[in-house]
């Protein structure tokens, strides 16, 4: 295989073998297994950041607000840097073992994470450890969303019909930010039941016994999956290996180029923008999870109606639009948002930023798997997307808060846009056509 053909779409042909026999009902039934597990994850792993204003407290009680949400920050941005790890180790099991066994683990270990804050004692009971621990906890829960990514992702597109890949990878996103919608519905539950002291007392606890609950069930649905990589291809002498990654650095640098943006324009959009609209446009806080609840259940709307539309005009094509859309749109959109004057303009402004964002989380799992062969495919989609999810996406609240400190808070939407112009950049170099799969 040359060099130039690793921009180009690989979906190869020995996963069909297992995969290609499957019914319509059978191919639906992989697709929800897998995504029940994606969506576990992401709802521990996001937890985190939508509970951290009650319990940042409870980890380190000195300083202000923003000093404190600074330091949670930190601690969330450290989940990230595990994840480059995860992405490898996860992408080796998958490549050399199988999808589902690395899935199977992946989701375990979250649960096991999340399971371990929900009893954690706070800085007034066990002194500097409790953030000590809290931070192992994290790192552990990163190192296990490092591998969900590639091998989810993988799987989805493997699992997919041909001609529908694009409709179908587009559900690992749907899931994600379902997580994500479940997190912050469970926010907007919990602040109806409790008072803030309750939450900021122990309430915080509560969702992340959630989450170990609903990992039991995704593990049972995992259980049943079918293995879609072929016991030839994972036999192979560079599968899951970094030397026959290596044989596609070009693909691999190029993924790390515009998953860079997209993840940057991800975190600050999703994540970030509850904090934002509460520190930043001070907006009331039960004013403004209601309102991210809403927006999240559009944006996860969005995400199989444009992954059915990359299907039809390529996902080049979305790519640019997303990276170029990021760069002129960016900054208008949180300058706006500084001083919103009512949470419907507000809400507005988020949908269309995540109308953007949409160009690159609906394609994303699937262009990435397209331009890896599948002997280092979920190595190839995991450690890059992880890479640039820890130097760009877990870091964004971090870059974000201390621009905030340091009263600079408007060169982050610059930093935003410069990387969605990246994006757009690299996405300049996808092929048009290729092996039958519209880039």
């Amino acid at each position: 295989m040359t060099e130039e053909t690793n921009i180009k779409p690989n979906p190869g042909t020995s996963e069909t073998h297992s995969a290609g026999y499957l019914s319509a009902r059978q191919r639906i039934w992989a697709i929800f297994g897998a995504s029940s597990g994606n969506l576990v994850e992401w709802f521990d792993f996001y937890v985190y950041s939508f509970f951290s204003i009650y319990f940042a407290q409870a980890f380190f009680p000195t300083g202000d607000s923003t000093t404190q949400l600074l330091k949670t920050a930190g601690i969330f941005a450290a989940g990230f840097l595990m994840r480059p790890i995860g992405g490898w180790l996860f992408g080796f099991i998958a490549d050399r073992y199988g999808r589902k066994q690395s899935m199977l683990i992946s989701v375990l270990m979250m649960c096991l994470g999340s399971l371990v804050i929900a009893c954690l004692p706070g800085y007034a009971t066990i002194g500097v450890a409790a953030p000590v621990l809290l931070l192992l906890a994290r790192m552990f829960q990163g190192l296990s969303v490092g591998g969900e990514y590639g091998t989810s992702a993988t799987y989805m597109s493997e699992v997919a019909e041909e001609g529908k890949k694009g409709f179908y990878a587009s559900f690992q996103y749907v899931t994600l930010i379902g997580g994500q919608l479940l997190a912050v519905l469970t926010v907007v539950i919990l602040q109806f039941i409790l008072s803030d002291d309750e939450l900021k007392s122990w309430g915080w606890r509560i969702p992340f016994f959630i989450g170990a609950v609903l990992a039991v069930v995704a593990v049972l649905l995992r259980r049943s999956l079918n293995e879609t990589s072929d016991s030839k291809v994972r036999a192979r002498k560079d599968a899951g290996k970094l030397i026959g990654l290596w044989k596609h650095r070009r693909a691999f640098l190029m993924v790390l180029g515009f998953t860079a943006g997209g993840s940057l324009s991800f975190y600050t959009f999703t994540t970030y923008m509850q904090k934002y609209l509460v520190n930043t446009a001070g907006m009331d806080a039960r004013t403004a999870s209601s309102l991210m609840t809403g927006a999240l259940l559009i944006f996860m709307v969005l995400q199989p109606v444009i992954g059915g539309l990359s299907d039809k005009i390529g996902r080049r094509n979305l790519m640019l639009l997303f990276g170029g859309l990021s760069a002129i749109c960016t900054v208008p959109i949180l300058t706006l948002l500084q001083s919103v004057s009512t949470p419907w303009v507000a809400f507005v402004l988020v949908i269309l930023a995540l109308l953007i964002t949409s160009f690159y989380t609906a394609i994303s799992g699937i262009l990435k798997a397209e331009m890896f062969p599948p002997e280092v495919r979920a190595l190839g989609v995991g450690l890059s997307y992880a890479l640039a999810n820890a130097i760009f996406g877990g870091s964004a609240e971090y870059v974000a808060l201390s621009l905030k400190a340091a009263g600079s808070e408007t060169s982050f939407f610059w930093y935003v846009s410069i990387m969605g112009a990246l994006a757009f950049l690299v996405s300049l170099m996808l092929h048009r056509r290729g092996m039958g799969v519209k880039l």
